[in-house]
């Protein structure tokens, strides 16, 4: 017996026609749109993966999740982990002997510095002219062959020199006239500091010397500037006391590299009437709201000065955090104490010609030399480019 159309299923040909509607080939229409826009999202991504630029932000994105510290740290065994823990606390008293360490090297500090001072002292005693240099003291052998050759051709006529010179001592000036202030002139870092109204008060400085504290009292340091009398103010010394910490911090112990200025005091300058370049005086007009009449009153306000760095601002202590502008002005003035402590008073002579500029110029430009070259390493290895831009 023949079979009816549509089989056992006993559907009719309409059925049949349903089915033809949502079949292709045997395959359900949505799976074949699923599987052009597979295509499509495929050939996509070959075009997107063929470019040079996607395929490094990939893979730079890429290393820094599988090179990340943290992201490994995380991944390892909780008794692997464990050990770590020991460690950093090994760490954390290693931080506390390094302090130890900087205590006594502080107290070397001292021992020199006591050492130094008469050097030091005789060195005002050139400046100011209390006191002239020996021939032998003032014997200088200059590196440069040219100079030298030149100071024994002209050796004679130098000679002449001098003896006119001591015939008429109304043209020699006493010691080394402005020495400080010159100094002043040729740092950066101290010369923004200085106004035009400044000036002449540092031409009376004859004198900075450092001061470090006296063993079993806190760790610190004082500037002192000696000053000669002057129309401006009567102090014959001005002083700045910086306040040193050379412990681990309970908070973040790991962050500890050796002392640190915490805060810093000044010292109050008796001005002369109306010599006080830190103030300056001005004129307001106010209006009475009733009667409509006009006064005038004049009031001070700060003024900008170098003499400001001895009315500092002070580190909060009770907790409070500064501003921005407040933690920029206050690590500033850190860093000139520092500077004044490490490299101008030991080595005023060098900042007064220029030399130890000279030398602080010459180490910067090293560094960045330094890092073209290692840019030039990473950037490629091709040996025609090396030829071009040989290593120095």
């Amino acid at each position: 017996m023949g079979r009816e159309p549509g089989g056992a299923t006993g559907y009719g040909d309409k059925s049949i026609q349903m089915a033809d509607n949502s079949f292709s080939d045997g395959v359900p229409a949505d799976s074949v749109e699923a599987a052009k826009n597979a295509s499509n999202t495929e050939k996509l991504t070959d075009q997107v993966m063929q470019n040079p630029q996607v395929l490094a932000a990939l893979q730079e994105r890429l290393d820094n999740v599988s090179h990340t510290p943290s992201s490994y740290i995380e991944t390892l065994p909780k008794a692997v982990k464990r050990r770590i823990n020991a460690l950093k606390q090994l760490q954390v008293r290693c931080a506390h002997i390094e302090a130890k360490f900087y205590e006594e090297v502080h107290d070397l500090e001292r021992k020199y510095a006591a050492l130094y001072q008469p050097l030091f002292d005789k060195r005002r005693e050139f400046i100011t002219g209390d006191v002239e240099p020996t021939d032998a003291e003032s014997e200088w052998h200059s590196e440069n062959e040219e100079e030298d050759k030149l100071a024994g051709d002209m050796k004679n006529k130098v000679a002449i020199a001098e003896k006119e010179e001591a015939a008429a001592e109304e043209l020699n000036p006493k010691g080394i006239p402005e020495f400080w202030f010159t100094i002043f002139r040729n740092v950066d870092m101290l010369s923004e500091l200085v106004q035009e109204y400044d000036e002449p008060i540092l031409k009376h400085l004859q004198d900075i010397k450092v001061k470090f504290s006296d063993p079993g009292q806190p760790m610190s340091f004082v500037l002192e500037f000696h000053f000669e009398p002057n129309d401006y103010f009567t102090n014959p010394v001005l002083t700045k006391t910086y306040k040193m910490k050379s412990e681990p911090d309970k908070a973040d112990p790991f962050s500890f590299e050796g002392p640190e200025i915490v805060d810093c005091d000044g010292c109050t300058i008796d001005w002369k009437k109306g010599k006080n370049v830190t103030v300056k005086t001005i004129k307001k007009k106010q209006k009475h709201k009733g009667r409509g009449t006009v006064r005038t009153i004049t009031k001070q306000v700060p003024n900008e000065s170098f003499f400001n760095f001895f009315n500092p601002l002070k580190a909060s202590g009770d907790g409070e955090s500064l501003d921005e502008e407040s933690e920029f002005t206050l690590a500033s003035d850190f860093e000139i104490g520092h500077f004044f402590r490490e490299r101008i008073v030991p080595r005023a002579v060098l900042y007064f010609t220029g030399e130890a500029i000279e030398d602080d110029d010459n180490f910067e430009e090293g560094e960045e030399g330094e890092e073209e070259e290692l840019e030039g390493d990473e950037e490629g290895e091709d040996e025609d480019d090396a030829e071009i831009n040989p290593k120095v």
